[in-house]
């Protein structure tokens, strides 16, 4: 009977999981761009955030050595297996194609036995430095959506740093440290990402998990993206609402893993000892069989196609925007400013759809659930209007006579035609926008990107602490302009090195690095309550040094000679011999 129960369960739990576990590999995934649905006005677009799907990139990147003349093989030269340091019969010539060691062997079809590898020179040259960096191009923005493997022929480099760039090579910084002694490397504290957590998930460490020496199994290098995600999506990625969520809202974290190009800095091989045997060098060289980096093009949640045609990658934007990156609106689809896909509200997020311009309304379609019913807009009369937009360089000032015309995202129900422009405004926005169509927040509201247009919640205050911000306005995210030594969205906090004091001042003491001295205690950080006898910021100063009194009878200095105390010193310690002063 308990067999029967249980196997019941266990039945009836693998279909749950069977039903269950595709959930969050689909949902949200942000794969469709628009959909048609049916309203009361008949069969309308309905658009939503879309991105491309997750590949190889590898098989659209450029690679570039410096040296360029590092590959092995010109002029041909021998080295050492792997397995073996000492056996160096090996043969590396660039003009015989079956001992050729390119650098398109990194990204080729793996799987063929012997595995092909890109090989260096080897360290003939020591003990000048053998150093390479292997930079991979894209010419194109794209997020990283899985980790990058390296693996090596070779043994794992000693030291390595794997730098991104976001300018397309122009400014590099680094994504990680890798070295058997960070320490002695690179002045860094060895760590791995099971020591960082959603608040430190940004900071960039130094592992010595993946710099071993000669062993025929530790060939593979990572940098670790998915336990990245974990951090904010559970350890198997199941909850991707909240990790899409967090990059909605945090520019730095989805910036953290969106790149241009990325270089591997190759600077010290595999010794595996202390010493470099310099009988031997044609042992040390780098040799790398695989790179795999995936990712997706960057469209601005504007896009589910990327193409790849003339050796270069391109969206094909949806939502009426253009561009490689999909980062501008069409033209005559400038009726607002342009923006970026929004992946709030989950699941389909907000399209953020670039809108006709005013003036070529009457030319295209309408979009439902992005452009408001107008006909159900009113005009002002003209009295109340012409006085407020009286200008000098106007010849006439009229009401717009045309009901379409009057576009305010139900913001305002007051617009004037302006004739020597030809152009219709809006009058009076509500709502903490404004505009010529109320299309745009209020300075010290920002965009708020879960809201349609036409919500009378699309603007948020900014709420920029008056104390640590520079002013009231913020960017488009809701993050404040922050005063230096202020952080957090609102410049509320302080950056490690300051205490707020009516703001975020410079720490003046610690209990770190600015220890008061001689006894002084450090009062809220911003001074040190010294002791009598002394002064200076950290009570590093005897007082009478001031006023240079420190040798005379003021007590703050030392004793004189032949002074009462010494004596008594002297007596105390049984100095048998007298003391001489």
């Amino acid at each position: 009977m308990y067999l029967s129960r249980f196997l019941s369960i266990h039945a009836l739990w693998v279909t749950v999981s069977s039903v269950m576990q595709p959930y969050p590999l689909v949902w949200g995934h942000y794969d469709v761009c628009k959909t048609q649905i049916y309203t009361e006005e008949g069969k309308v677009w309905d658009y939503m955030a879309c991105q491309p799907e997750s590949t190889d990139m590898t098989k659209y990147l450029k690679v570039k050595l410096d040296p360029p003349d590092i590959t092995c093989g010109d002029p041909p030269e021998t080295f050492c297996a792997m397995g073996n340091p000492y056996m160096c019969n090996n043969e590396c010539d660039a003009s015989t194609p079956e001992l050729a060691h390119p650098p398109e062997l990194m990204f080729d079809f793996e799987g063929r036995h012997p595995s092909t590898f890109w090989q260096s020179a080897t360290w003939k040259e020591y003990p000048k430095p053998l150093q390479v960096n292997i930079t991979l191009s894209w010419s194109k923005t794209i997020e990283l959506t899985d980790n990058i493997v390296i693996t090596f022929e070779s043994g794992r480099p000693d030291q390595m740093i794997l730098e991104k760039s976001l300018d397309y090579g122009r400014t590099w910084q680094p994504y990680q440290y890798y070295a058997t002694d960070c320490l002695d490397a690179f002045h860094m504290d060895p760590k791995s990402v099971k020591d960082l957590s959603q608040h430190t998930v940004l900071e960039i460490i130094c592992t010595e998990e993946y710099s071993t020496g000669y062993m025929t199994n530790s060939k593979i290098i990572h940098f670790e993206i998915k336990d990245r995600f974990a951090f904010f999506a559970g350890p198997w990625l199941r909850n991707m609402a909240s990790l899409y969520g967090q990059l909605d809202t945090t520019k730095k974290l989805r910036d953290f893993f969106t790149v241009t190009d990325l270089r591997i800095r190759l600077l010290r091989p595999a010794v595996g000892e202390i010493f470099v045997d310099e009988l031997h060098l044609a042992r040390y060289f780098y040799a790398i069989s695989d790179i795999k980096v995936h990712g997706r093009c960057k469209c601005n949640l504007h896009a589910t196609v990327c193409v790849y045609d003339n050796s270069k990658l391109t969206c094909e934007c949806e939502h009426n925007t253009t561009g490689p990156d999909c980062g501008k609106c069409k033209k005559n689809y400038q009726g607002r400013p342009w923006s970026p896909g929004s992946y709030l509200p989950i699941p389909k997020g907000t399209a953020n759809t670039c809108i006709p311009s005013i003036s070529s309304i009457g030319n295209l379609p309408k979009f439902n659930r992005i452009w408001p019913n107008i006909s159900s807009l009113e005009v002002s009369n003209p009295k109340q209007v012409a006085p407020k937009l009286a200008l000098s360089t106007v010849s006439s000032v009229q009401v717009a006579n045309h009901k379409r015309d009057c576009e305010c995202f139900g913001h305002s129900n007051r617009c004037s035609y302006i004739d020597l422009l030809n152009t219709v405004i809006c009058v009076s926005c509500k709502h903490n926008t404004r505009g010529q169509h109320c299309e745009l927040c209020r300075l010290g509201y920002f965009r708020n990107a879960s809201a349609q247009l036409d919500d009378e919640n699309v603007c948020i205050e900014c709420y920029c602490n008056p104390l640590g911000s520079v002013h009231d306005r913020c960017n488009g995210s809701g993050f404040c302009e922050c005063k230096t030594g202020t952080t957090g969205p609102k410049c509320d906090e302080c950056l490690p090195g300051n205490s707020w004091h009516y703001g975020c001042q410079p720490n003046v003491c610690d209990n770190e690095l600015l220890h008061c001295q001689n006894g002084g205690t450090c009062h809220n950080n911003v001074r040190c309550l010294c002791p009598a006898a002394y002064t200076g910021i950290l009570c590093e100063k005897l007082r009478c040094e001031e006023a240079g009194s420190c040798g005379s009878d003021s007590g703050q200095g030392a004793p004189p000679p032949g002074s009462p105390a010494l004596l008594l010193l002297a007596a105390l310690l049984g100095t048998a011999s007298p003391l001489l002063f």
